[in-house]
């Protein structure tokens, strides 16, 4: 049952969120407190002494984009060649494995960002032929560790570092600041924590301790950043400034898009560009990939929901040739749609049958897959979110495995989504309210947005707008005060006078000088 909320109500209840309250830079921990970090930092000074060939490879996702430019940043910086890659999602896989080795035969120390913590199999081919291998990576650990030079992973049980929830980019970062120590060179820290921030927003590591502290500083860094990446965003953004929205919602899908429909080199291409001229035709190209992004997901996800059988506890849809970059997120868009657990995947011409899952409510999508591990090819992932690949002729097995299984499984049944807070009342919607929310910013993973109930909402008036209708504009009455609101991306229709509970956001539209209090409705419940 919700309570009614009040602003001191609310204030205790953020707060409650931050135990260890707000840090700054100067609490962060430093580099050695990672395992390995010293053994790791002397090979690569060792490396560069005696003139040897680096390679660096990284990801396809923002986090292992923004690792990737990080050291190849750091290294021009330097003024020390070194050759990087990233492995194409289509014709590679994923991070370091034994597609890349014929490429980094010629390597004497090859360095992973983001990746490489499961790579057994190809950590083995490297030792054979006589690369040394130094894994900085984040993910959890698998039974049995890489054989490796030197392993950089905060999940390792010992290692020092205080706080779990780190990203790629964030221990690069962290290698970085390790090696110009060693080196004793003179670079700006700063400049690379802007590029950092990105990625602990896009890789959703909970804005909480040093995380939070990073973005906070990251966003400041970005909105006045002189990088041309970073510029020409902000200007086709038309932003001065940038928040964790901005990032989350618009840039990171941006990054994203490269190598979920062609190849990440384009990504780290853009935010390495060497002037505001370059940076532009490089962002326009990230644009038409995410556009076209859009357009295959759209249709996907459309064919997905009319495949889905509604009756099924985990949703599981097949098809032949579907787009493997963006099946991941049409998973995510079905398990919302449906509010069940869903897994999409697509049959390539091997006739293997490929894809991801995206969880739903409190189950633990992972600990479910793994129970039908002995019909899956390939599987990795974690709660929230699953990869994997199965034959064709184990698909019904696998789907039946599922449903038993999940039907065993303990769940807990939420009446109310987690992220509302509590009952307010449209009295208690004022600049103050905003002004409070302000001091917990920036929202996201770990630190969500709160959300609000309010009950007994006249809708006096509910518009249509946008090029295709497909968004609502509200005037909304409690107790004779009234607010306007806005839903996004919805097929309703609401009559004048209807009353309905509504959930929602509140946020500050600053518009033409003026700014005023606005809903950003997510649920309407007409009575």
């Amino acid at each position: 049952m919700l309570d009614p909320l009040t602003l001191n109500t609310l204030s205790s209840l953020l707060e409650s969120r931050f135990e260890e309250g707000f840090l700054t830079l100067k609490d962060l921990p430093k580099p050695h407190m990672f395992k390995d970090m010293q053994k790791a930092t002397e090979r690569i000074v060792r490396a560069i002494r005696n003139n040897e060939k680096i390679t660096v490879i990284g990801d396809y996702d923002v986090d292992g984009v923004t690792s990737t430019t990080l050291m190849r940043l750091f290294f021009e910086e330097i003024g020390y060649p070194v050759s990087w890659i990233i492995p194409n999602r289509f014709k590679d896989g994923y991070g370091l494995s034994a597609n890349i080795i014929p490429r980094i035969e010629e390597t004497d120390l090859a360095i992973t960002v983001d990746n490489g913590i499961s790579a057994t199999y190809a950590a083995k081919l490297c030792a054979e032929i006589g690369i040394d291998l130094i894994i900085t990576d984040h993910h959890l650990l698998p039974p049995k560790l890489p054989e490796a030079y030197a392993i950089i992973d905060q999940k390792q049980p010992e290692c020092m570092f205080p706080y779990d929830d780190v990203c790629g980019a964030q221990i690069a970062w962290y290698l970085i600041a390790s090696l110009k120590n060693a080196l004793q060179v003179k670079i700006d820290m700063m400049s690379y924590l802007e590029l950092a921030a990105i990625a602990i927003i896009a890789d959703m590591m909970p804005l909480r301790h040093i995380n939070r502290t990073m973005v906070i500083a990251g966003l400041q860094l970005l909105s006045k950043s002189n990088r041309p990446a970073i510029r020409a965003y902000r200007e086709y953004a038309q932003k001065e400034s940038l928040n964790s929205e901005d990032i989350g919602f618009f840039l990171a899908p941006l990054l994203n898009s490269a190598g979920r429909m062609d190849d990440a080199s384009y990504a780290v291409d853009f935010l390495t560009a060497a002037n505001i001229y370059d940076a532009r035709v490089r962002l326009q190209r990230l644009v038409d990939f995410n556009e076209a992004r859009k357009a295959t997901e759209s249709e996907i996800t459309k064919e997905a929901l009319a495949k889905a059988d509604r009756h099924a506890s985990v949703i599981v849809v097949a098809a032949e040739a579907w787009h493997e970059g963006v099946v991941g997120i049409v998973a995510a868009r079905v398990a919302r749609a449906m509010k069940k657990p869903c897994i999409v995947l697509s049959k390539n011409e091997e006739g293997i049958l490929k894809g991801s899952g995206r969880s739903f409510g409190s189950c633990d999508l992972f600990a479910l897959v793994d129970k039908t591990r002995h019909l899956l090819e390939k599987f990795g992932g974690h709660a929230a979110a699953v990869g994997l690949s199965l034959e064709e002729t184990n698909l019904q097995p696998f789907i039946d495995a599922l449903q038993k299984y999940y039907d065993t499984m303990e769940k807990q049944t939420a009446e109310e989504d987690p992220d509302i807070v509590g009952v307010l009342h449209f009295k208690d919607i004022s600049f103050s309210l905003t002004g409070l929310l302000k001091q917990f910013e920036p929202y996201g993973h770990g630190n969500p947005v709160p959300k609000f109930l309010t009950r007994n909402v006249n809708i006096l008036q509910a518009n249509k707008m946008g090029k295709e209708g497909n968004h609502l504009r509200f005037l909304f009455e409690q107790d004779g005060i009234s607010h306007q609101g806005v839903q996004f991306k919805t097929e309703a229709d609401y009559a004048s006078g209807t009353t309905a509970d509504i959930v929602y956001t509140v946020n500050e539209n600053h518009f033409r000088g003026n700014v005023t209090l606005q809903l950003m409705v997510e649920e309407v419940r007409v009575h």
